[in-house]
């Protein structure tokens, strides 16, 4: 899912209770013209300071009912027409509320006028914003920022057909970067390098093992893959369908982190890291102060790591290692030339198989590394990355580029979403895990991600760090 798409969506909630409240605010103002008072003169008493906290709640039900409606579901090929549809019901709906709740409650409300014009004004200023920022999404889009790059592969009419629609309609959001017949080596190559954000199958009588191959070149590449409507007959419960050119497409989704479910999770690192990273800023002082009397500086250790889509990025911690023991570029040629220790210990100390090394009764670890590394105060810098979008508060742990480049590629599922301070892995076992055992709950957690997952995890993660299992 692009930003654009994000952005937009996103904006779209705080937009509609601005303009709900200005449909509320100016439905008020003309029923005090010299125009309507004329007509129908004023026989209630509705002060402003009385009327508009109650304007404020109404917009708020409003946006509630938007919601349930799929007012803001993320689907950027939508026709105008259904927004406006769903507009019109759910306005309606929240008229018909408001009608009830009068009704129900024998309140007195003279004033019909302005339930009646406001809600006609909360249609047309709800319709129009829509317009505006369909015409912002075309900007955009004619200028080729935030274009889905994708991938057309089979049948060679319809992928003509779709190709043909995407060149002429740029509201569709997308680029064609690659076109093939068939999924075979050739084109698998020029996938890697063209690097599209999408693959389409277009091809319904493609064998199942030519599709199982896209599908699991799509997650280790982290594309997305659909297909069209007739390609399988089994239906997919994580399944999005749109259309292009007026053929039915299905898109496979990895998680359901995409989205709504993407901007609730950034929200919730936002918010809960401030929180945290100020909670935790006297253990930040006093950490970075014994370790300065410890073993001088830097304080903070900075390591390549693996994330998202294969970013890579510097995690921070609090240095555990002695200076002329640790690795990477921020140690000079003492840090490469720790990579060849680091090696040595690998293969007699380390207690891990597959992809990942842990080394057990580390000697490069300082007194204050050990104990901080127990307690996990080490990763506590984290946070400022988490704050900075290179990690979310929980997912699958960051790996260095080397284990990465170690991985088969059911493993590389790990890089569909950002990697995580805390996790399913780390708070069931933590260091006595294998590395199988860690993909598997890393990929349970990827499918079924839910927010109170995310709740649950944050609030186990501290009984984990106090239980000594897999701690060391």
């Amino acid at each position: 899912m692009k930003r654009l798409e994000l952005a937009l969506t996103f904006l779209q909630v705080p937009l509609d209770y601005c303009l709900l409240i200005l449909a509320g605010l100016t439905a008020y103002s003309l029923r005090y013209t010299e125009f309507i008072t004329a007509i129908r003169p004023i026989l209630f008493d509705l002060p402003f300071k009385s009327f508009f906290p109650t304007l404020l709640l109404v917009a708020a039900g409003w946006l509630i009912i938007f919601a349930f409606s799929g007012l803001y579901r993320i689907n950027p090929n939508r026709k105008l027409a259904v927004d406006a549809t769903t507009i019109i019901m759910s306005c309606s709906t929240g008229f018909a509320a408001i009608a009830v709740y009068l009704f129900f409650t024998l309140q007195k409300f003279d004033s019909r006028f302005l339930v009646l014009i406001g809600w006609l004004l909360a249609m047309g200023y709800l319709i129009i914003s829509r317009f505006i920022i369909r015409l912002i999404r075309m900007f955009f889009y004619r200028r080729g920022f935030g274009l889905r790059r994708i991938a057309i592969i089979g049948e060679k009419n319809v992928a003509e057909t779709i190709k043909t629609a995407i060149s002429r309609e740029s509201q569709l959001g997308f680029t064609v970067v690659s076109t093939a017949a068939a999924f075979e080596p050739k084109i698998q190559a020029e996938l890697i390098k063209v690097k599209p954000d999408e693959i389409l199958f277009t091809n319904p009588k493609t064998n199942e093992d030519e599709t199982l191959l896209a599908i699991d070149f799509c997650n280790e590449h982290q594309i997305v893959f659909k297909y069209s409507a007739d390609l399988f007959a089994t239906i997919s419960t994580n399944m999005a369908v749109s259309t292009i050119a007026g053929i039915p497409i299905i898109e496979l989704r990895r998680t359901k982190l995409s989205g709504w479910g993407r901007i609730f999770k950034r929200l919730m690192d936002i918010i809960i890291g401030t929180l945290l990273l100020l909670v935790f800023s006297p253990l930040y002082l006093l950490a970075a102060i014994i370790t300065l009397f410890e073993t001088g500086r830097p304080i903070i250790y900075k390591n390549e790591r693996v994330g998202q889509a294969g970013e890579k990025f510097l995690t921070l911690k609090f240095r555990s290692m002695y200076q002329n023991q640790s690795t990477g570029e921020q140690f000079g040629p003492a840090g490469k030339s720790a990579l060849t220790r680091e090696a040595e210990l690998i293969k007699t100390n380390s207690v891990k198989n597959g992809p990942l090394y842990k080394i057990k009764d580390d000697p490069r670890v300082t007194p204050f590394g050990r104990f901080i590394r127990r307690w996990s105060i080490d990763e506590l810098p984290q946070f400022i990355n988490v704050l900075k979008g290179e990690m979310s508060l929980v997912g699958p742990r960051p790996h260095q580029p080397r284990e990465v480049e170690r991985y088969e590629k059911h493993h590389k599922i790990v890089l569909t979403i950002k990697p995580g301070l805390t996790g399913l892995a780390q708070i069931s076992g933590r260091s006595d895990l294998t590395f199988e055992e860690e993909v598997k709950l890393d990929t349970f957690y990827i499918e079924n991600w839910h927010v109170f997952l995310d709740l649950i995890i944050l609030i186990k993660t501290p009984l984990a760090i106090f239980s000594k299992k897999g701690a060391w």
